[in-house]
């Protein structure tokens, strides 16, 4: 079944359809509304689940927003955002709402109101990005874990701060989805990084010789983070 959306009163919810359930609910994660609703539920329902519950999503959303860096983006066409370190410039549609996707060279997104609610390109934009880092940094820690020979319980993408990734004592590891803004060996370094943490879960020089080993060059990645990471923003 096609992913489906309302444009709704300044947001965007996706619209999930199941036989499993009588009552729809609506969830409000990482800047993403969801509404899973039962499977032949009319529209009018829908619409009118999200009027009733507007002054909630919207308060979490802005909990959300408040927690994020200030982006320095305008989210307007031509504007460029890079992934695995290519710049791909944005088109922005008028018309029936279409989340982003990358066609042809360019990040295209189709909107009601076109470019005059910035916070909605944004927010098509970050499902993307984390969208495709969720699959990305799974395939490569796959990779990489075959070649350092090691076995993580989970891979997974947060939204963090000041940190590229994270391993767990139980084996976890979690990578901020920005990195794949990155050029495609600094995210290789990073995911070297959080897997060689599975050995060595400190950053002794064991560690480093075990980092080395895999990607000798890691210390120009190293130096890259330092230098751009603060770029890496949506």
């Amino acid at each position: 079944m096609a992913p489906e959306f309302f444009e709704f009163n300044g947001f965007t919810a996706q619209i999930k359809r199941t036989k499993r359930i009588k009552s729809a609910t609506i969830t409000v994660e990482e800047g993403h509304v969801c509404v899973v609703v039962p499977l032949l539920l009319e529209n009018e329902r829908i619409s009118k689940l999200l009027k009733d519950k507007n002054c909630w999503i919207k308060e979490k959303l802005a909990l959300h927003r408040e927690a994020q860096p200030k982006s320095t983006k305008q989210f307007v066409s031509g504007e460029s955002f890079s992934y695995l370190g290519r710049n791909y410039r944005l088109k922005v549609h008028q018309g029936n709402y279409q989340p982003a996707k990358l066609s042809q060279g360019r990040f295209v997104i189709t909107l009601q109101g076109g470019s005059e609610n910035p916070e909605l390109i944004q927010d098509s934009l970050q499902s993307w990005y984390k969208k495709n880092a969720n699959t990305k940094l799974k395939q490569k820690a796959k990779r990489y874990a075959k070649i350092i020979e090691v076995e993580c319980a989970s891979v997974g993408i947060k939204t963090y701060r000041n940190r590229w990734g994270s391993c767990s004592a139980e084996g976890d590891i979690t990578f901020n989805w920005k990195i794949v803004m990155a050029p495609n060996r600094i995210v290789d370094y990073v995911v070297v990084h959080e897997l060689c943490h599975l050995i060595h879960h400190d950053h002794s020089p064991k560690f480093w010789s075990e980092v080395e080993r895999i990607m000798p060059d890691y210390a120009e990645c190293k130096d890259w983070l330092k230098q751009h990471g603060e770029g890496l923003e949506v």
